[in-house]
């Protein structure tokens, strides 16, 4: 089922005291091709969640438009418009076992739709068994483990045969190894339903990970829309480029000079074509190449192994971070007592950005993949997704 938004916005009304209204969803223009995992991206008040949830028609649009296919689903309500949510918190019923979590929407149905006792049985043992809890169905939640218990959620949200599949941050509240677990889960069962799925994260390694397309989104506005590794690989600003990347790209503060681009006095690389100018620049942690008197000279401060890579860590006043982060091949080996390392940079692993507005300044050979919104249509203050991120953010307010 294709989804298609429109212009979508939502804004709520203030809750300071100047009146100001708050645009959580700015103008939302996305079309989600059928049958694809699609992962909405971004920091916690982004916008993510009320887009979501504007999809599944929890929160009703304040302009635009929602087509799942050609239907306009725009003022449905969600019980009509035939979506299965899973939510953080998993929301199941602690004194139903996991079958009644399982077969309570399809006794719901009514009319047409309304199945007979065998045929809901028949179905709930069928996701059981897709989502490998059928040997759990007599069990209750209390009696499962996280993982399980994300699983029974899943299976309920399934088991209506949705058109669409809506996933609002299943994940955080595992733990590390499940977590990874449970989203090669999720991506094996999108992968054999052939549902089209909007996944809400605000981790960018799950979002790469598992997503066919990923829509970058800040302050209610999308950012940048592409396959994982092309928006790696091409950011179309500064906040994409530093949200995307374990470990971070490390920034500096550089300039652009005679058709080179220069950090402090070193000359890392080319930059033809482009007008002189102090610019921002970013180097991915893969991007360095240990080099004896290479182009970009650092202050070592310690060589971290990590098996088949490692991470040297150094310094340099230019840094826009405390340290600057370089991946390298084990094979290479750093003297012992070494007080300053040196690199040449790979082509494709260095950006530019403007100063002042912190968008990409494209080298000779790049070219933009995607064209973000212009910004006078963004907006200044986000609005807060959930209760627990107001919560978080007045927490941090006081502190």
């Amino acid at each position: 089922m294709k989804v298609v938004l429109e212009n979508l916005t939502k804004i709520f009304p203030s809750r300071n005291k100047d009146g100001s209204e708050v645009v959580a969803v700015n103008n939302f223009t996305f079309e989600i091709p059928d049958g694809k995992l699609i992962g909405l991206l971004g920091p916690s008040g982004c916008g993510k969640s009320t887009t979501l949830y504007m999809i599944c028609g929890l929160q009703a649009a304040t302009s635009g438009k929602i087509y799942f296919g050609d239907d306009d689903v725009t003022n449905l309500e969600p019980e009509s418009r035939g979506v299965g949510l899973v939510f953080q918190n998993y929301a199941l019923y602690p004194h139903m076992t996991v079958k009644q979590n399982i077969l309570f929407p399809l006794q719901n149905l009514k009319g047409e739709d309304k199945l007979s006792k065998d045929e809901m049985l028949e179905r709930a043992y069928n996701v059981a068994k897709l989502v490998q809890i059928d040997e759990l169905m007599n069990r209750k939640p209390s009696e499962l483990s996280g993982g399980q218990q994300q699983r029974v959620a899943i299976a309920r949200a399934l088991v209506k045969m949705p058109r669409v599949l809506l996933l609002d941050e299943p994940l955080s509240n595992l733990d590390a190894r499940l977590r990874l677990q449970t989203r090669e889960e999720i991506k094996r069962i999108q992968k054999s339903t052939g549902i089209t799925t909007v996944f809400v994260t605000h981790d960018q390694e799950e979002a790469m990970s598992i997503s066919d397309m990923i829509v970058v989104m800040k302050k209610g506005i999308i950012q940048q829309i592409g396959k994982p590794q092309d928006v790696y690989d091409s950011p179309v600003n500064l906040f994409v480029a530093k949200f995307l990347g374990t470990p971070p790209i490390n920034v500096f503060n550089g300039r652009v000079e005679n058709g080179a681009i220069y950090i402090g006095e070193d000359k890392v690389a080319s930059a033809n074509g482009i007008e002189n100018q102090e610019v921002i620049i970013g180097i991915r942690p893969e991007g360095f190449i240990l080099k004896e008197n290479g182009a970009l000279k650092l202050k070592l401060a310690n060589v971290e192994v990590m098996g088949r890579d490692v991470s040297v860590v150094s310094t340099k006043e230019e840094s826009a971070n405390p340290i600057i982060r370089s991946i390298i091949d084990a094979d290479n080996k750093i003297e012992e007592g070494k007080e300053e390392v040196t690199f040449d940079i790979k082509p494709n692993k260095i950006f530019i950005f403007n100063k002042e507005t912190e968008e990409r300044i494209y080298l000779e050979g790049q070219t933009p993949t995607y064209v973000p919104q212009k910004e006078e249509e963004k907006v200044e203050e986000p609005a807060l997704e959930t209760v627990e991120e107001t919560e978080a953010v007045e927490e941090n307010t006081e502190e």
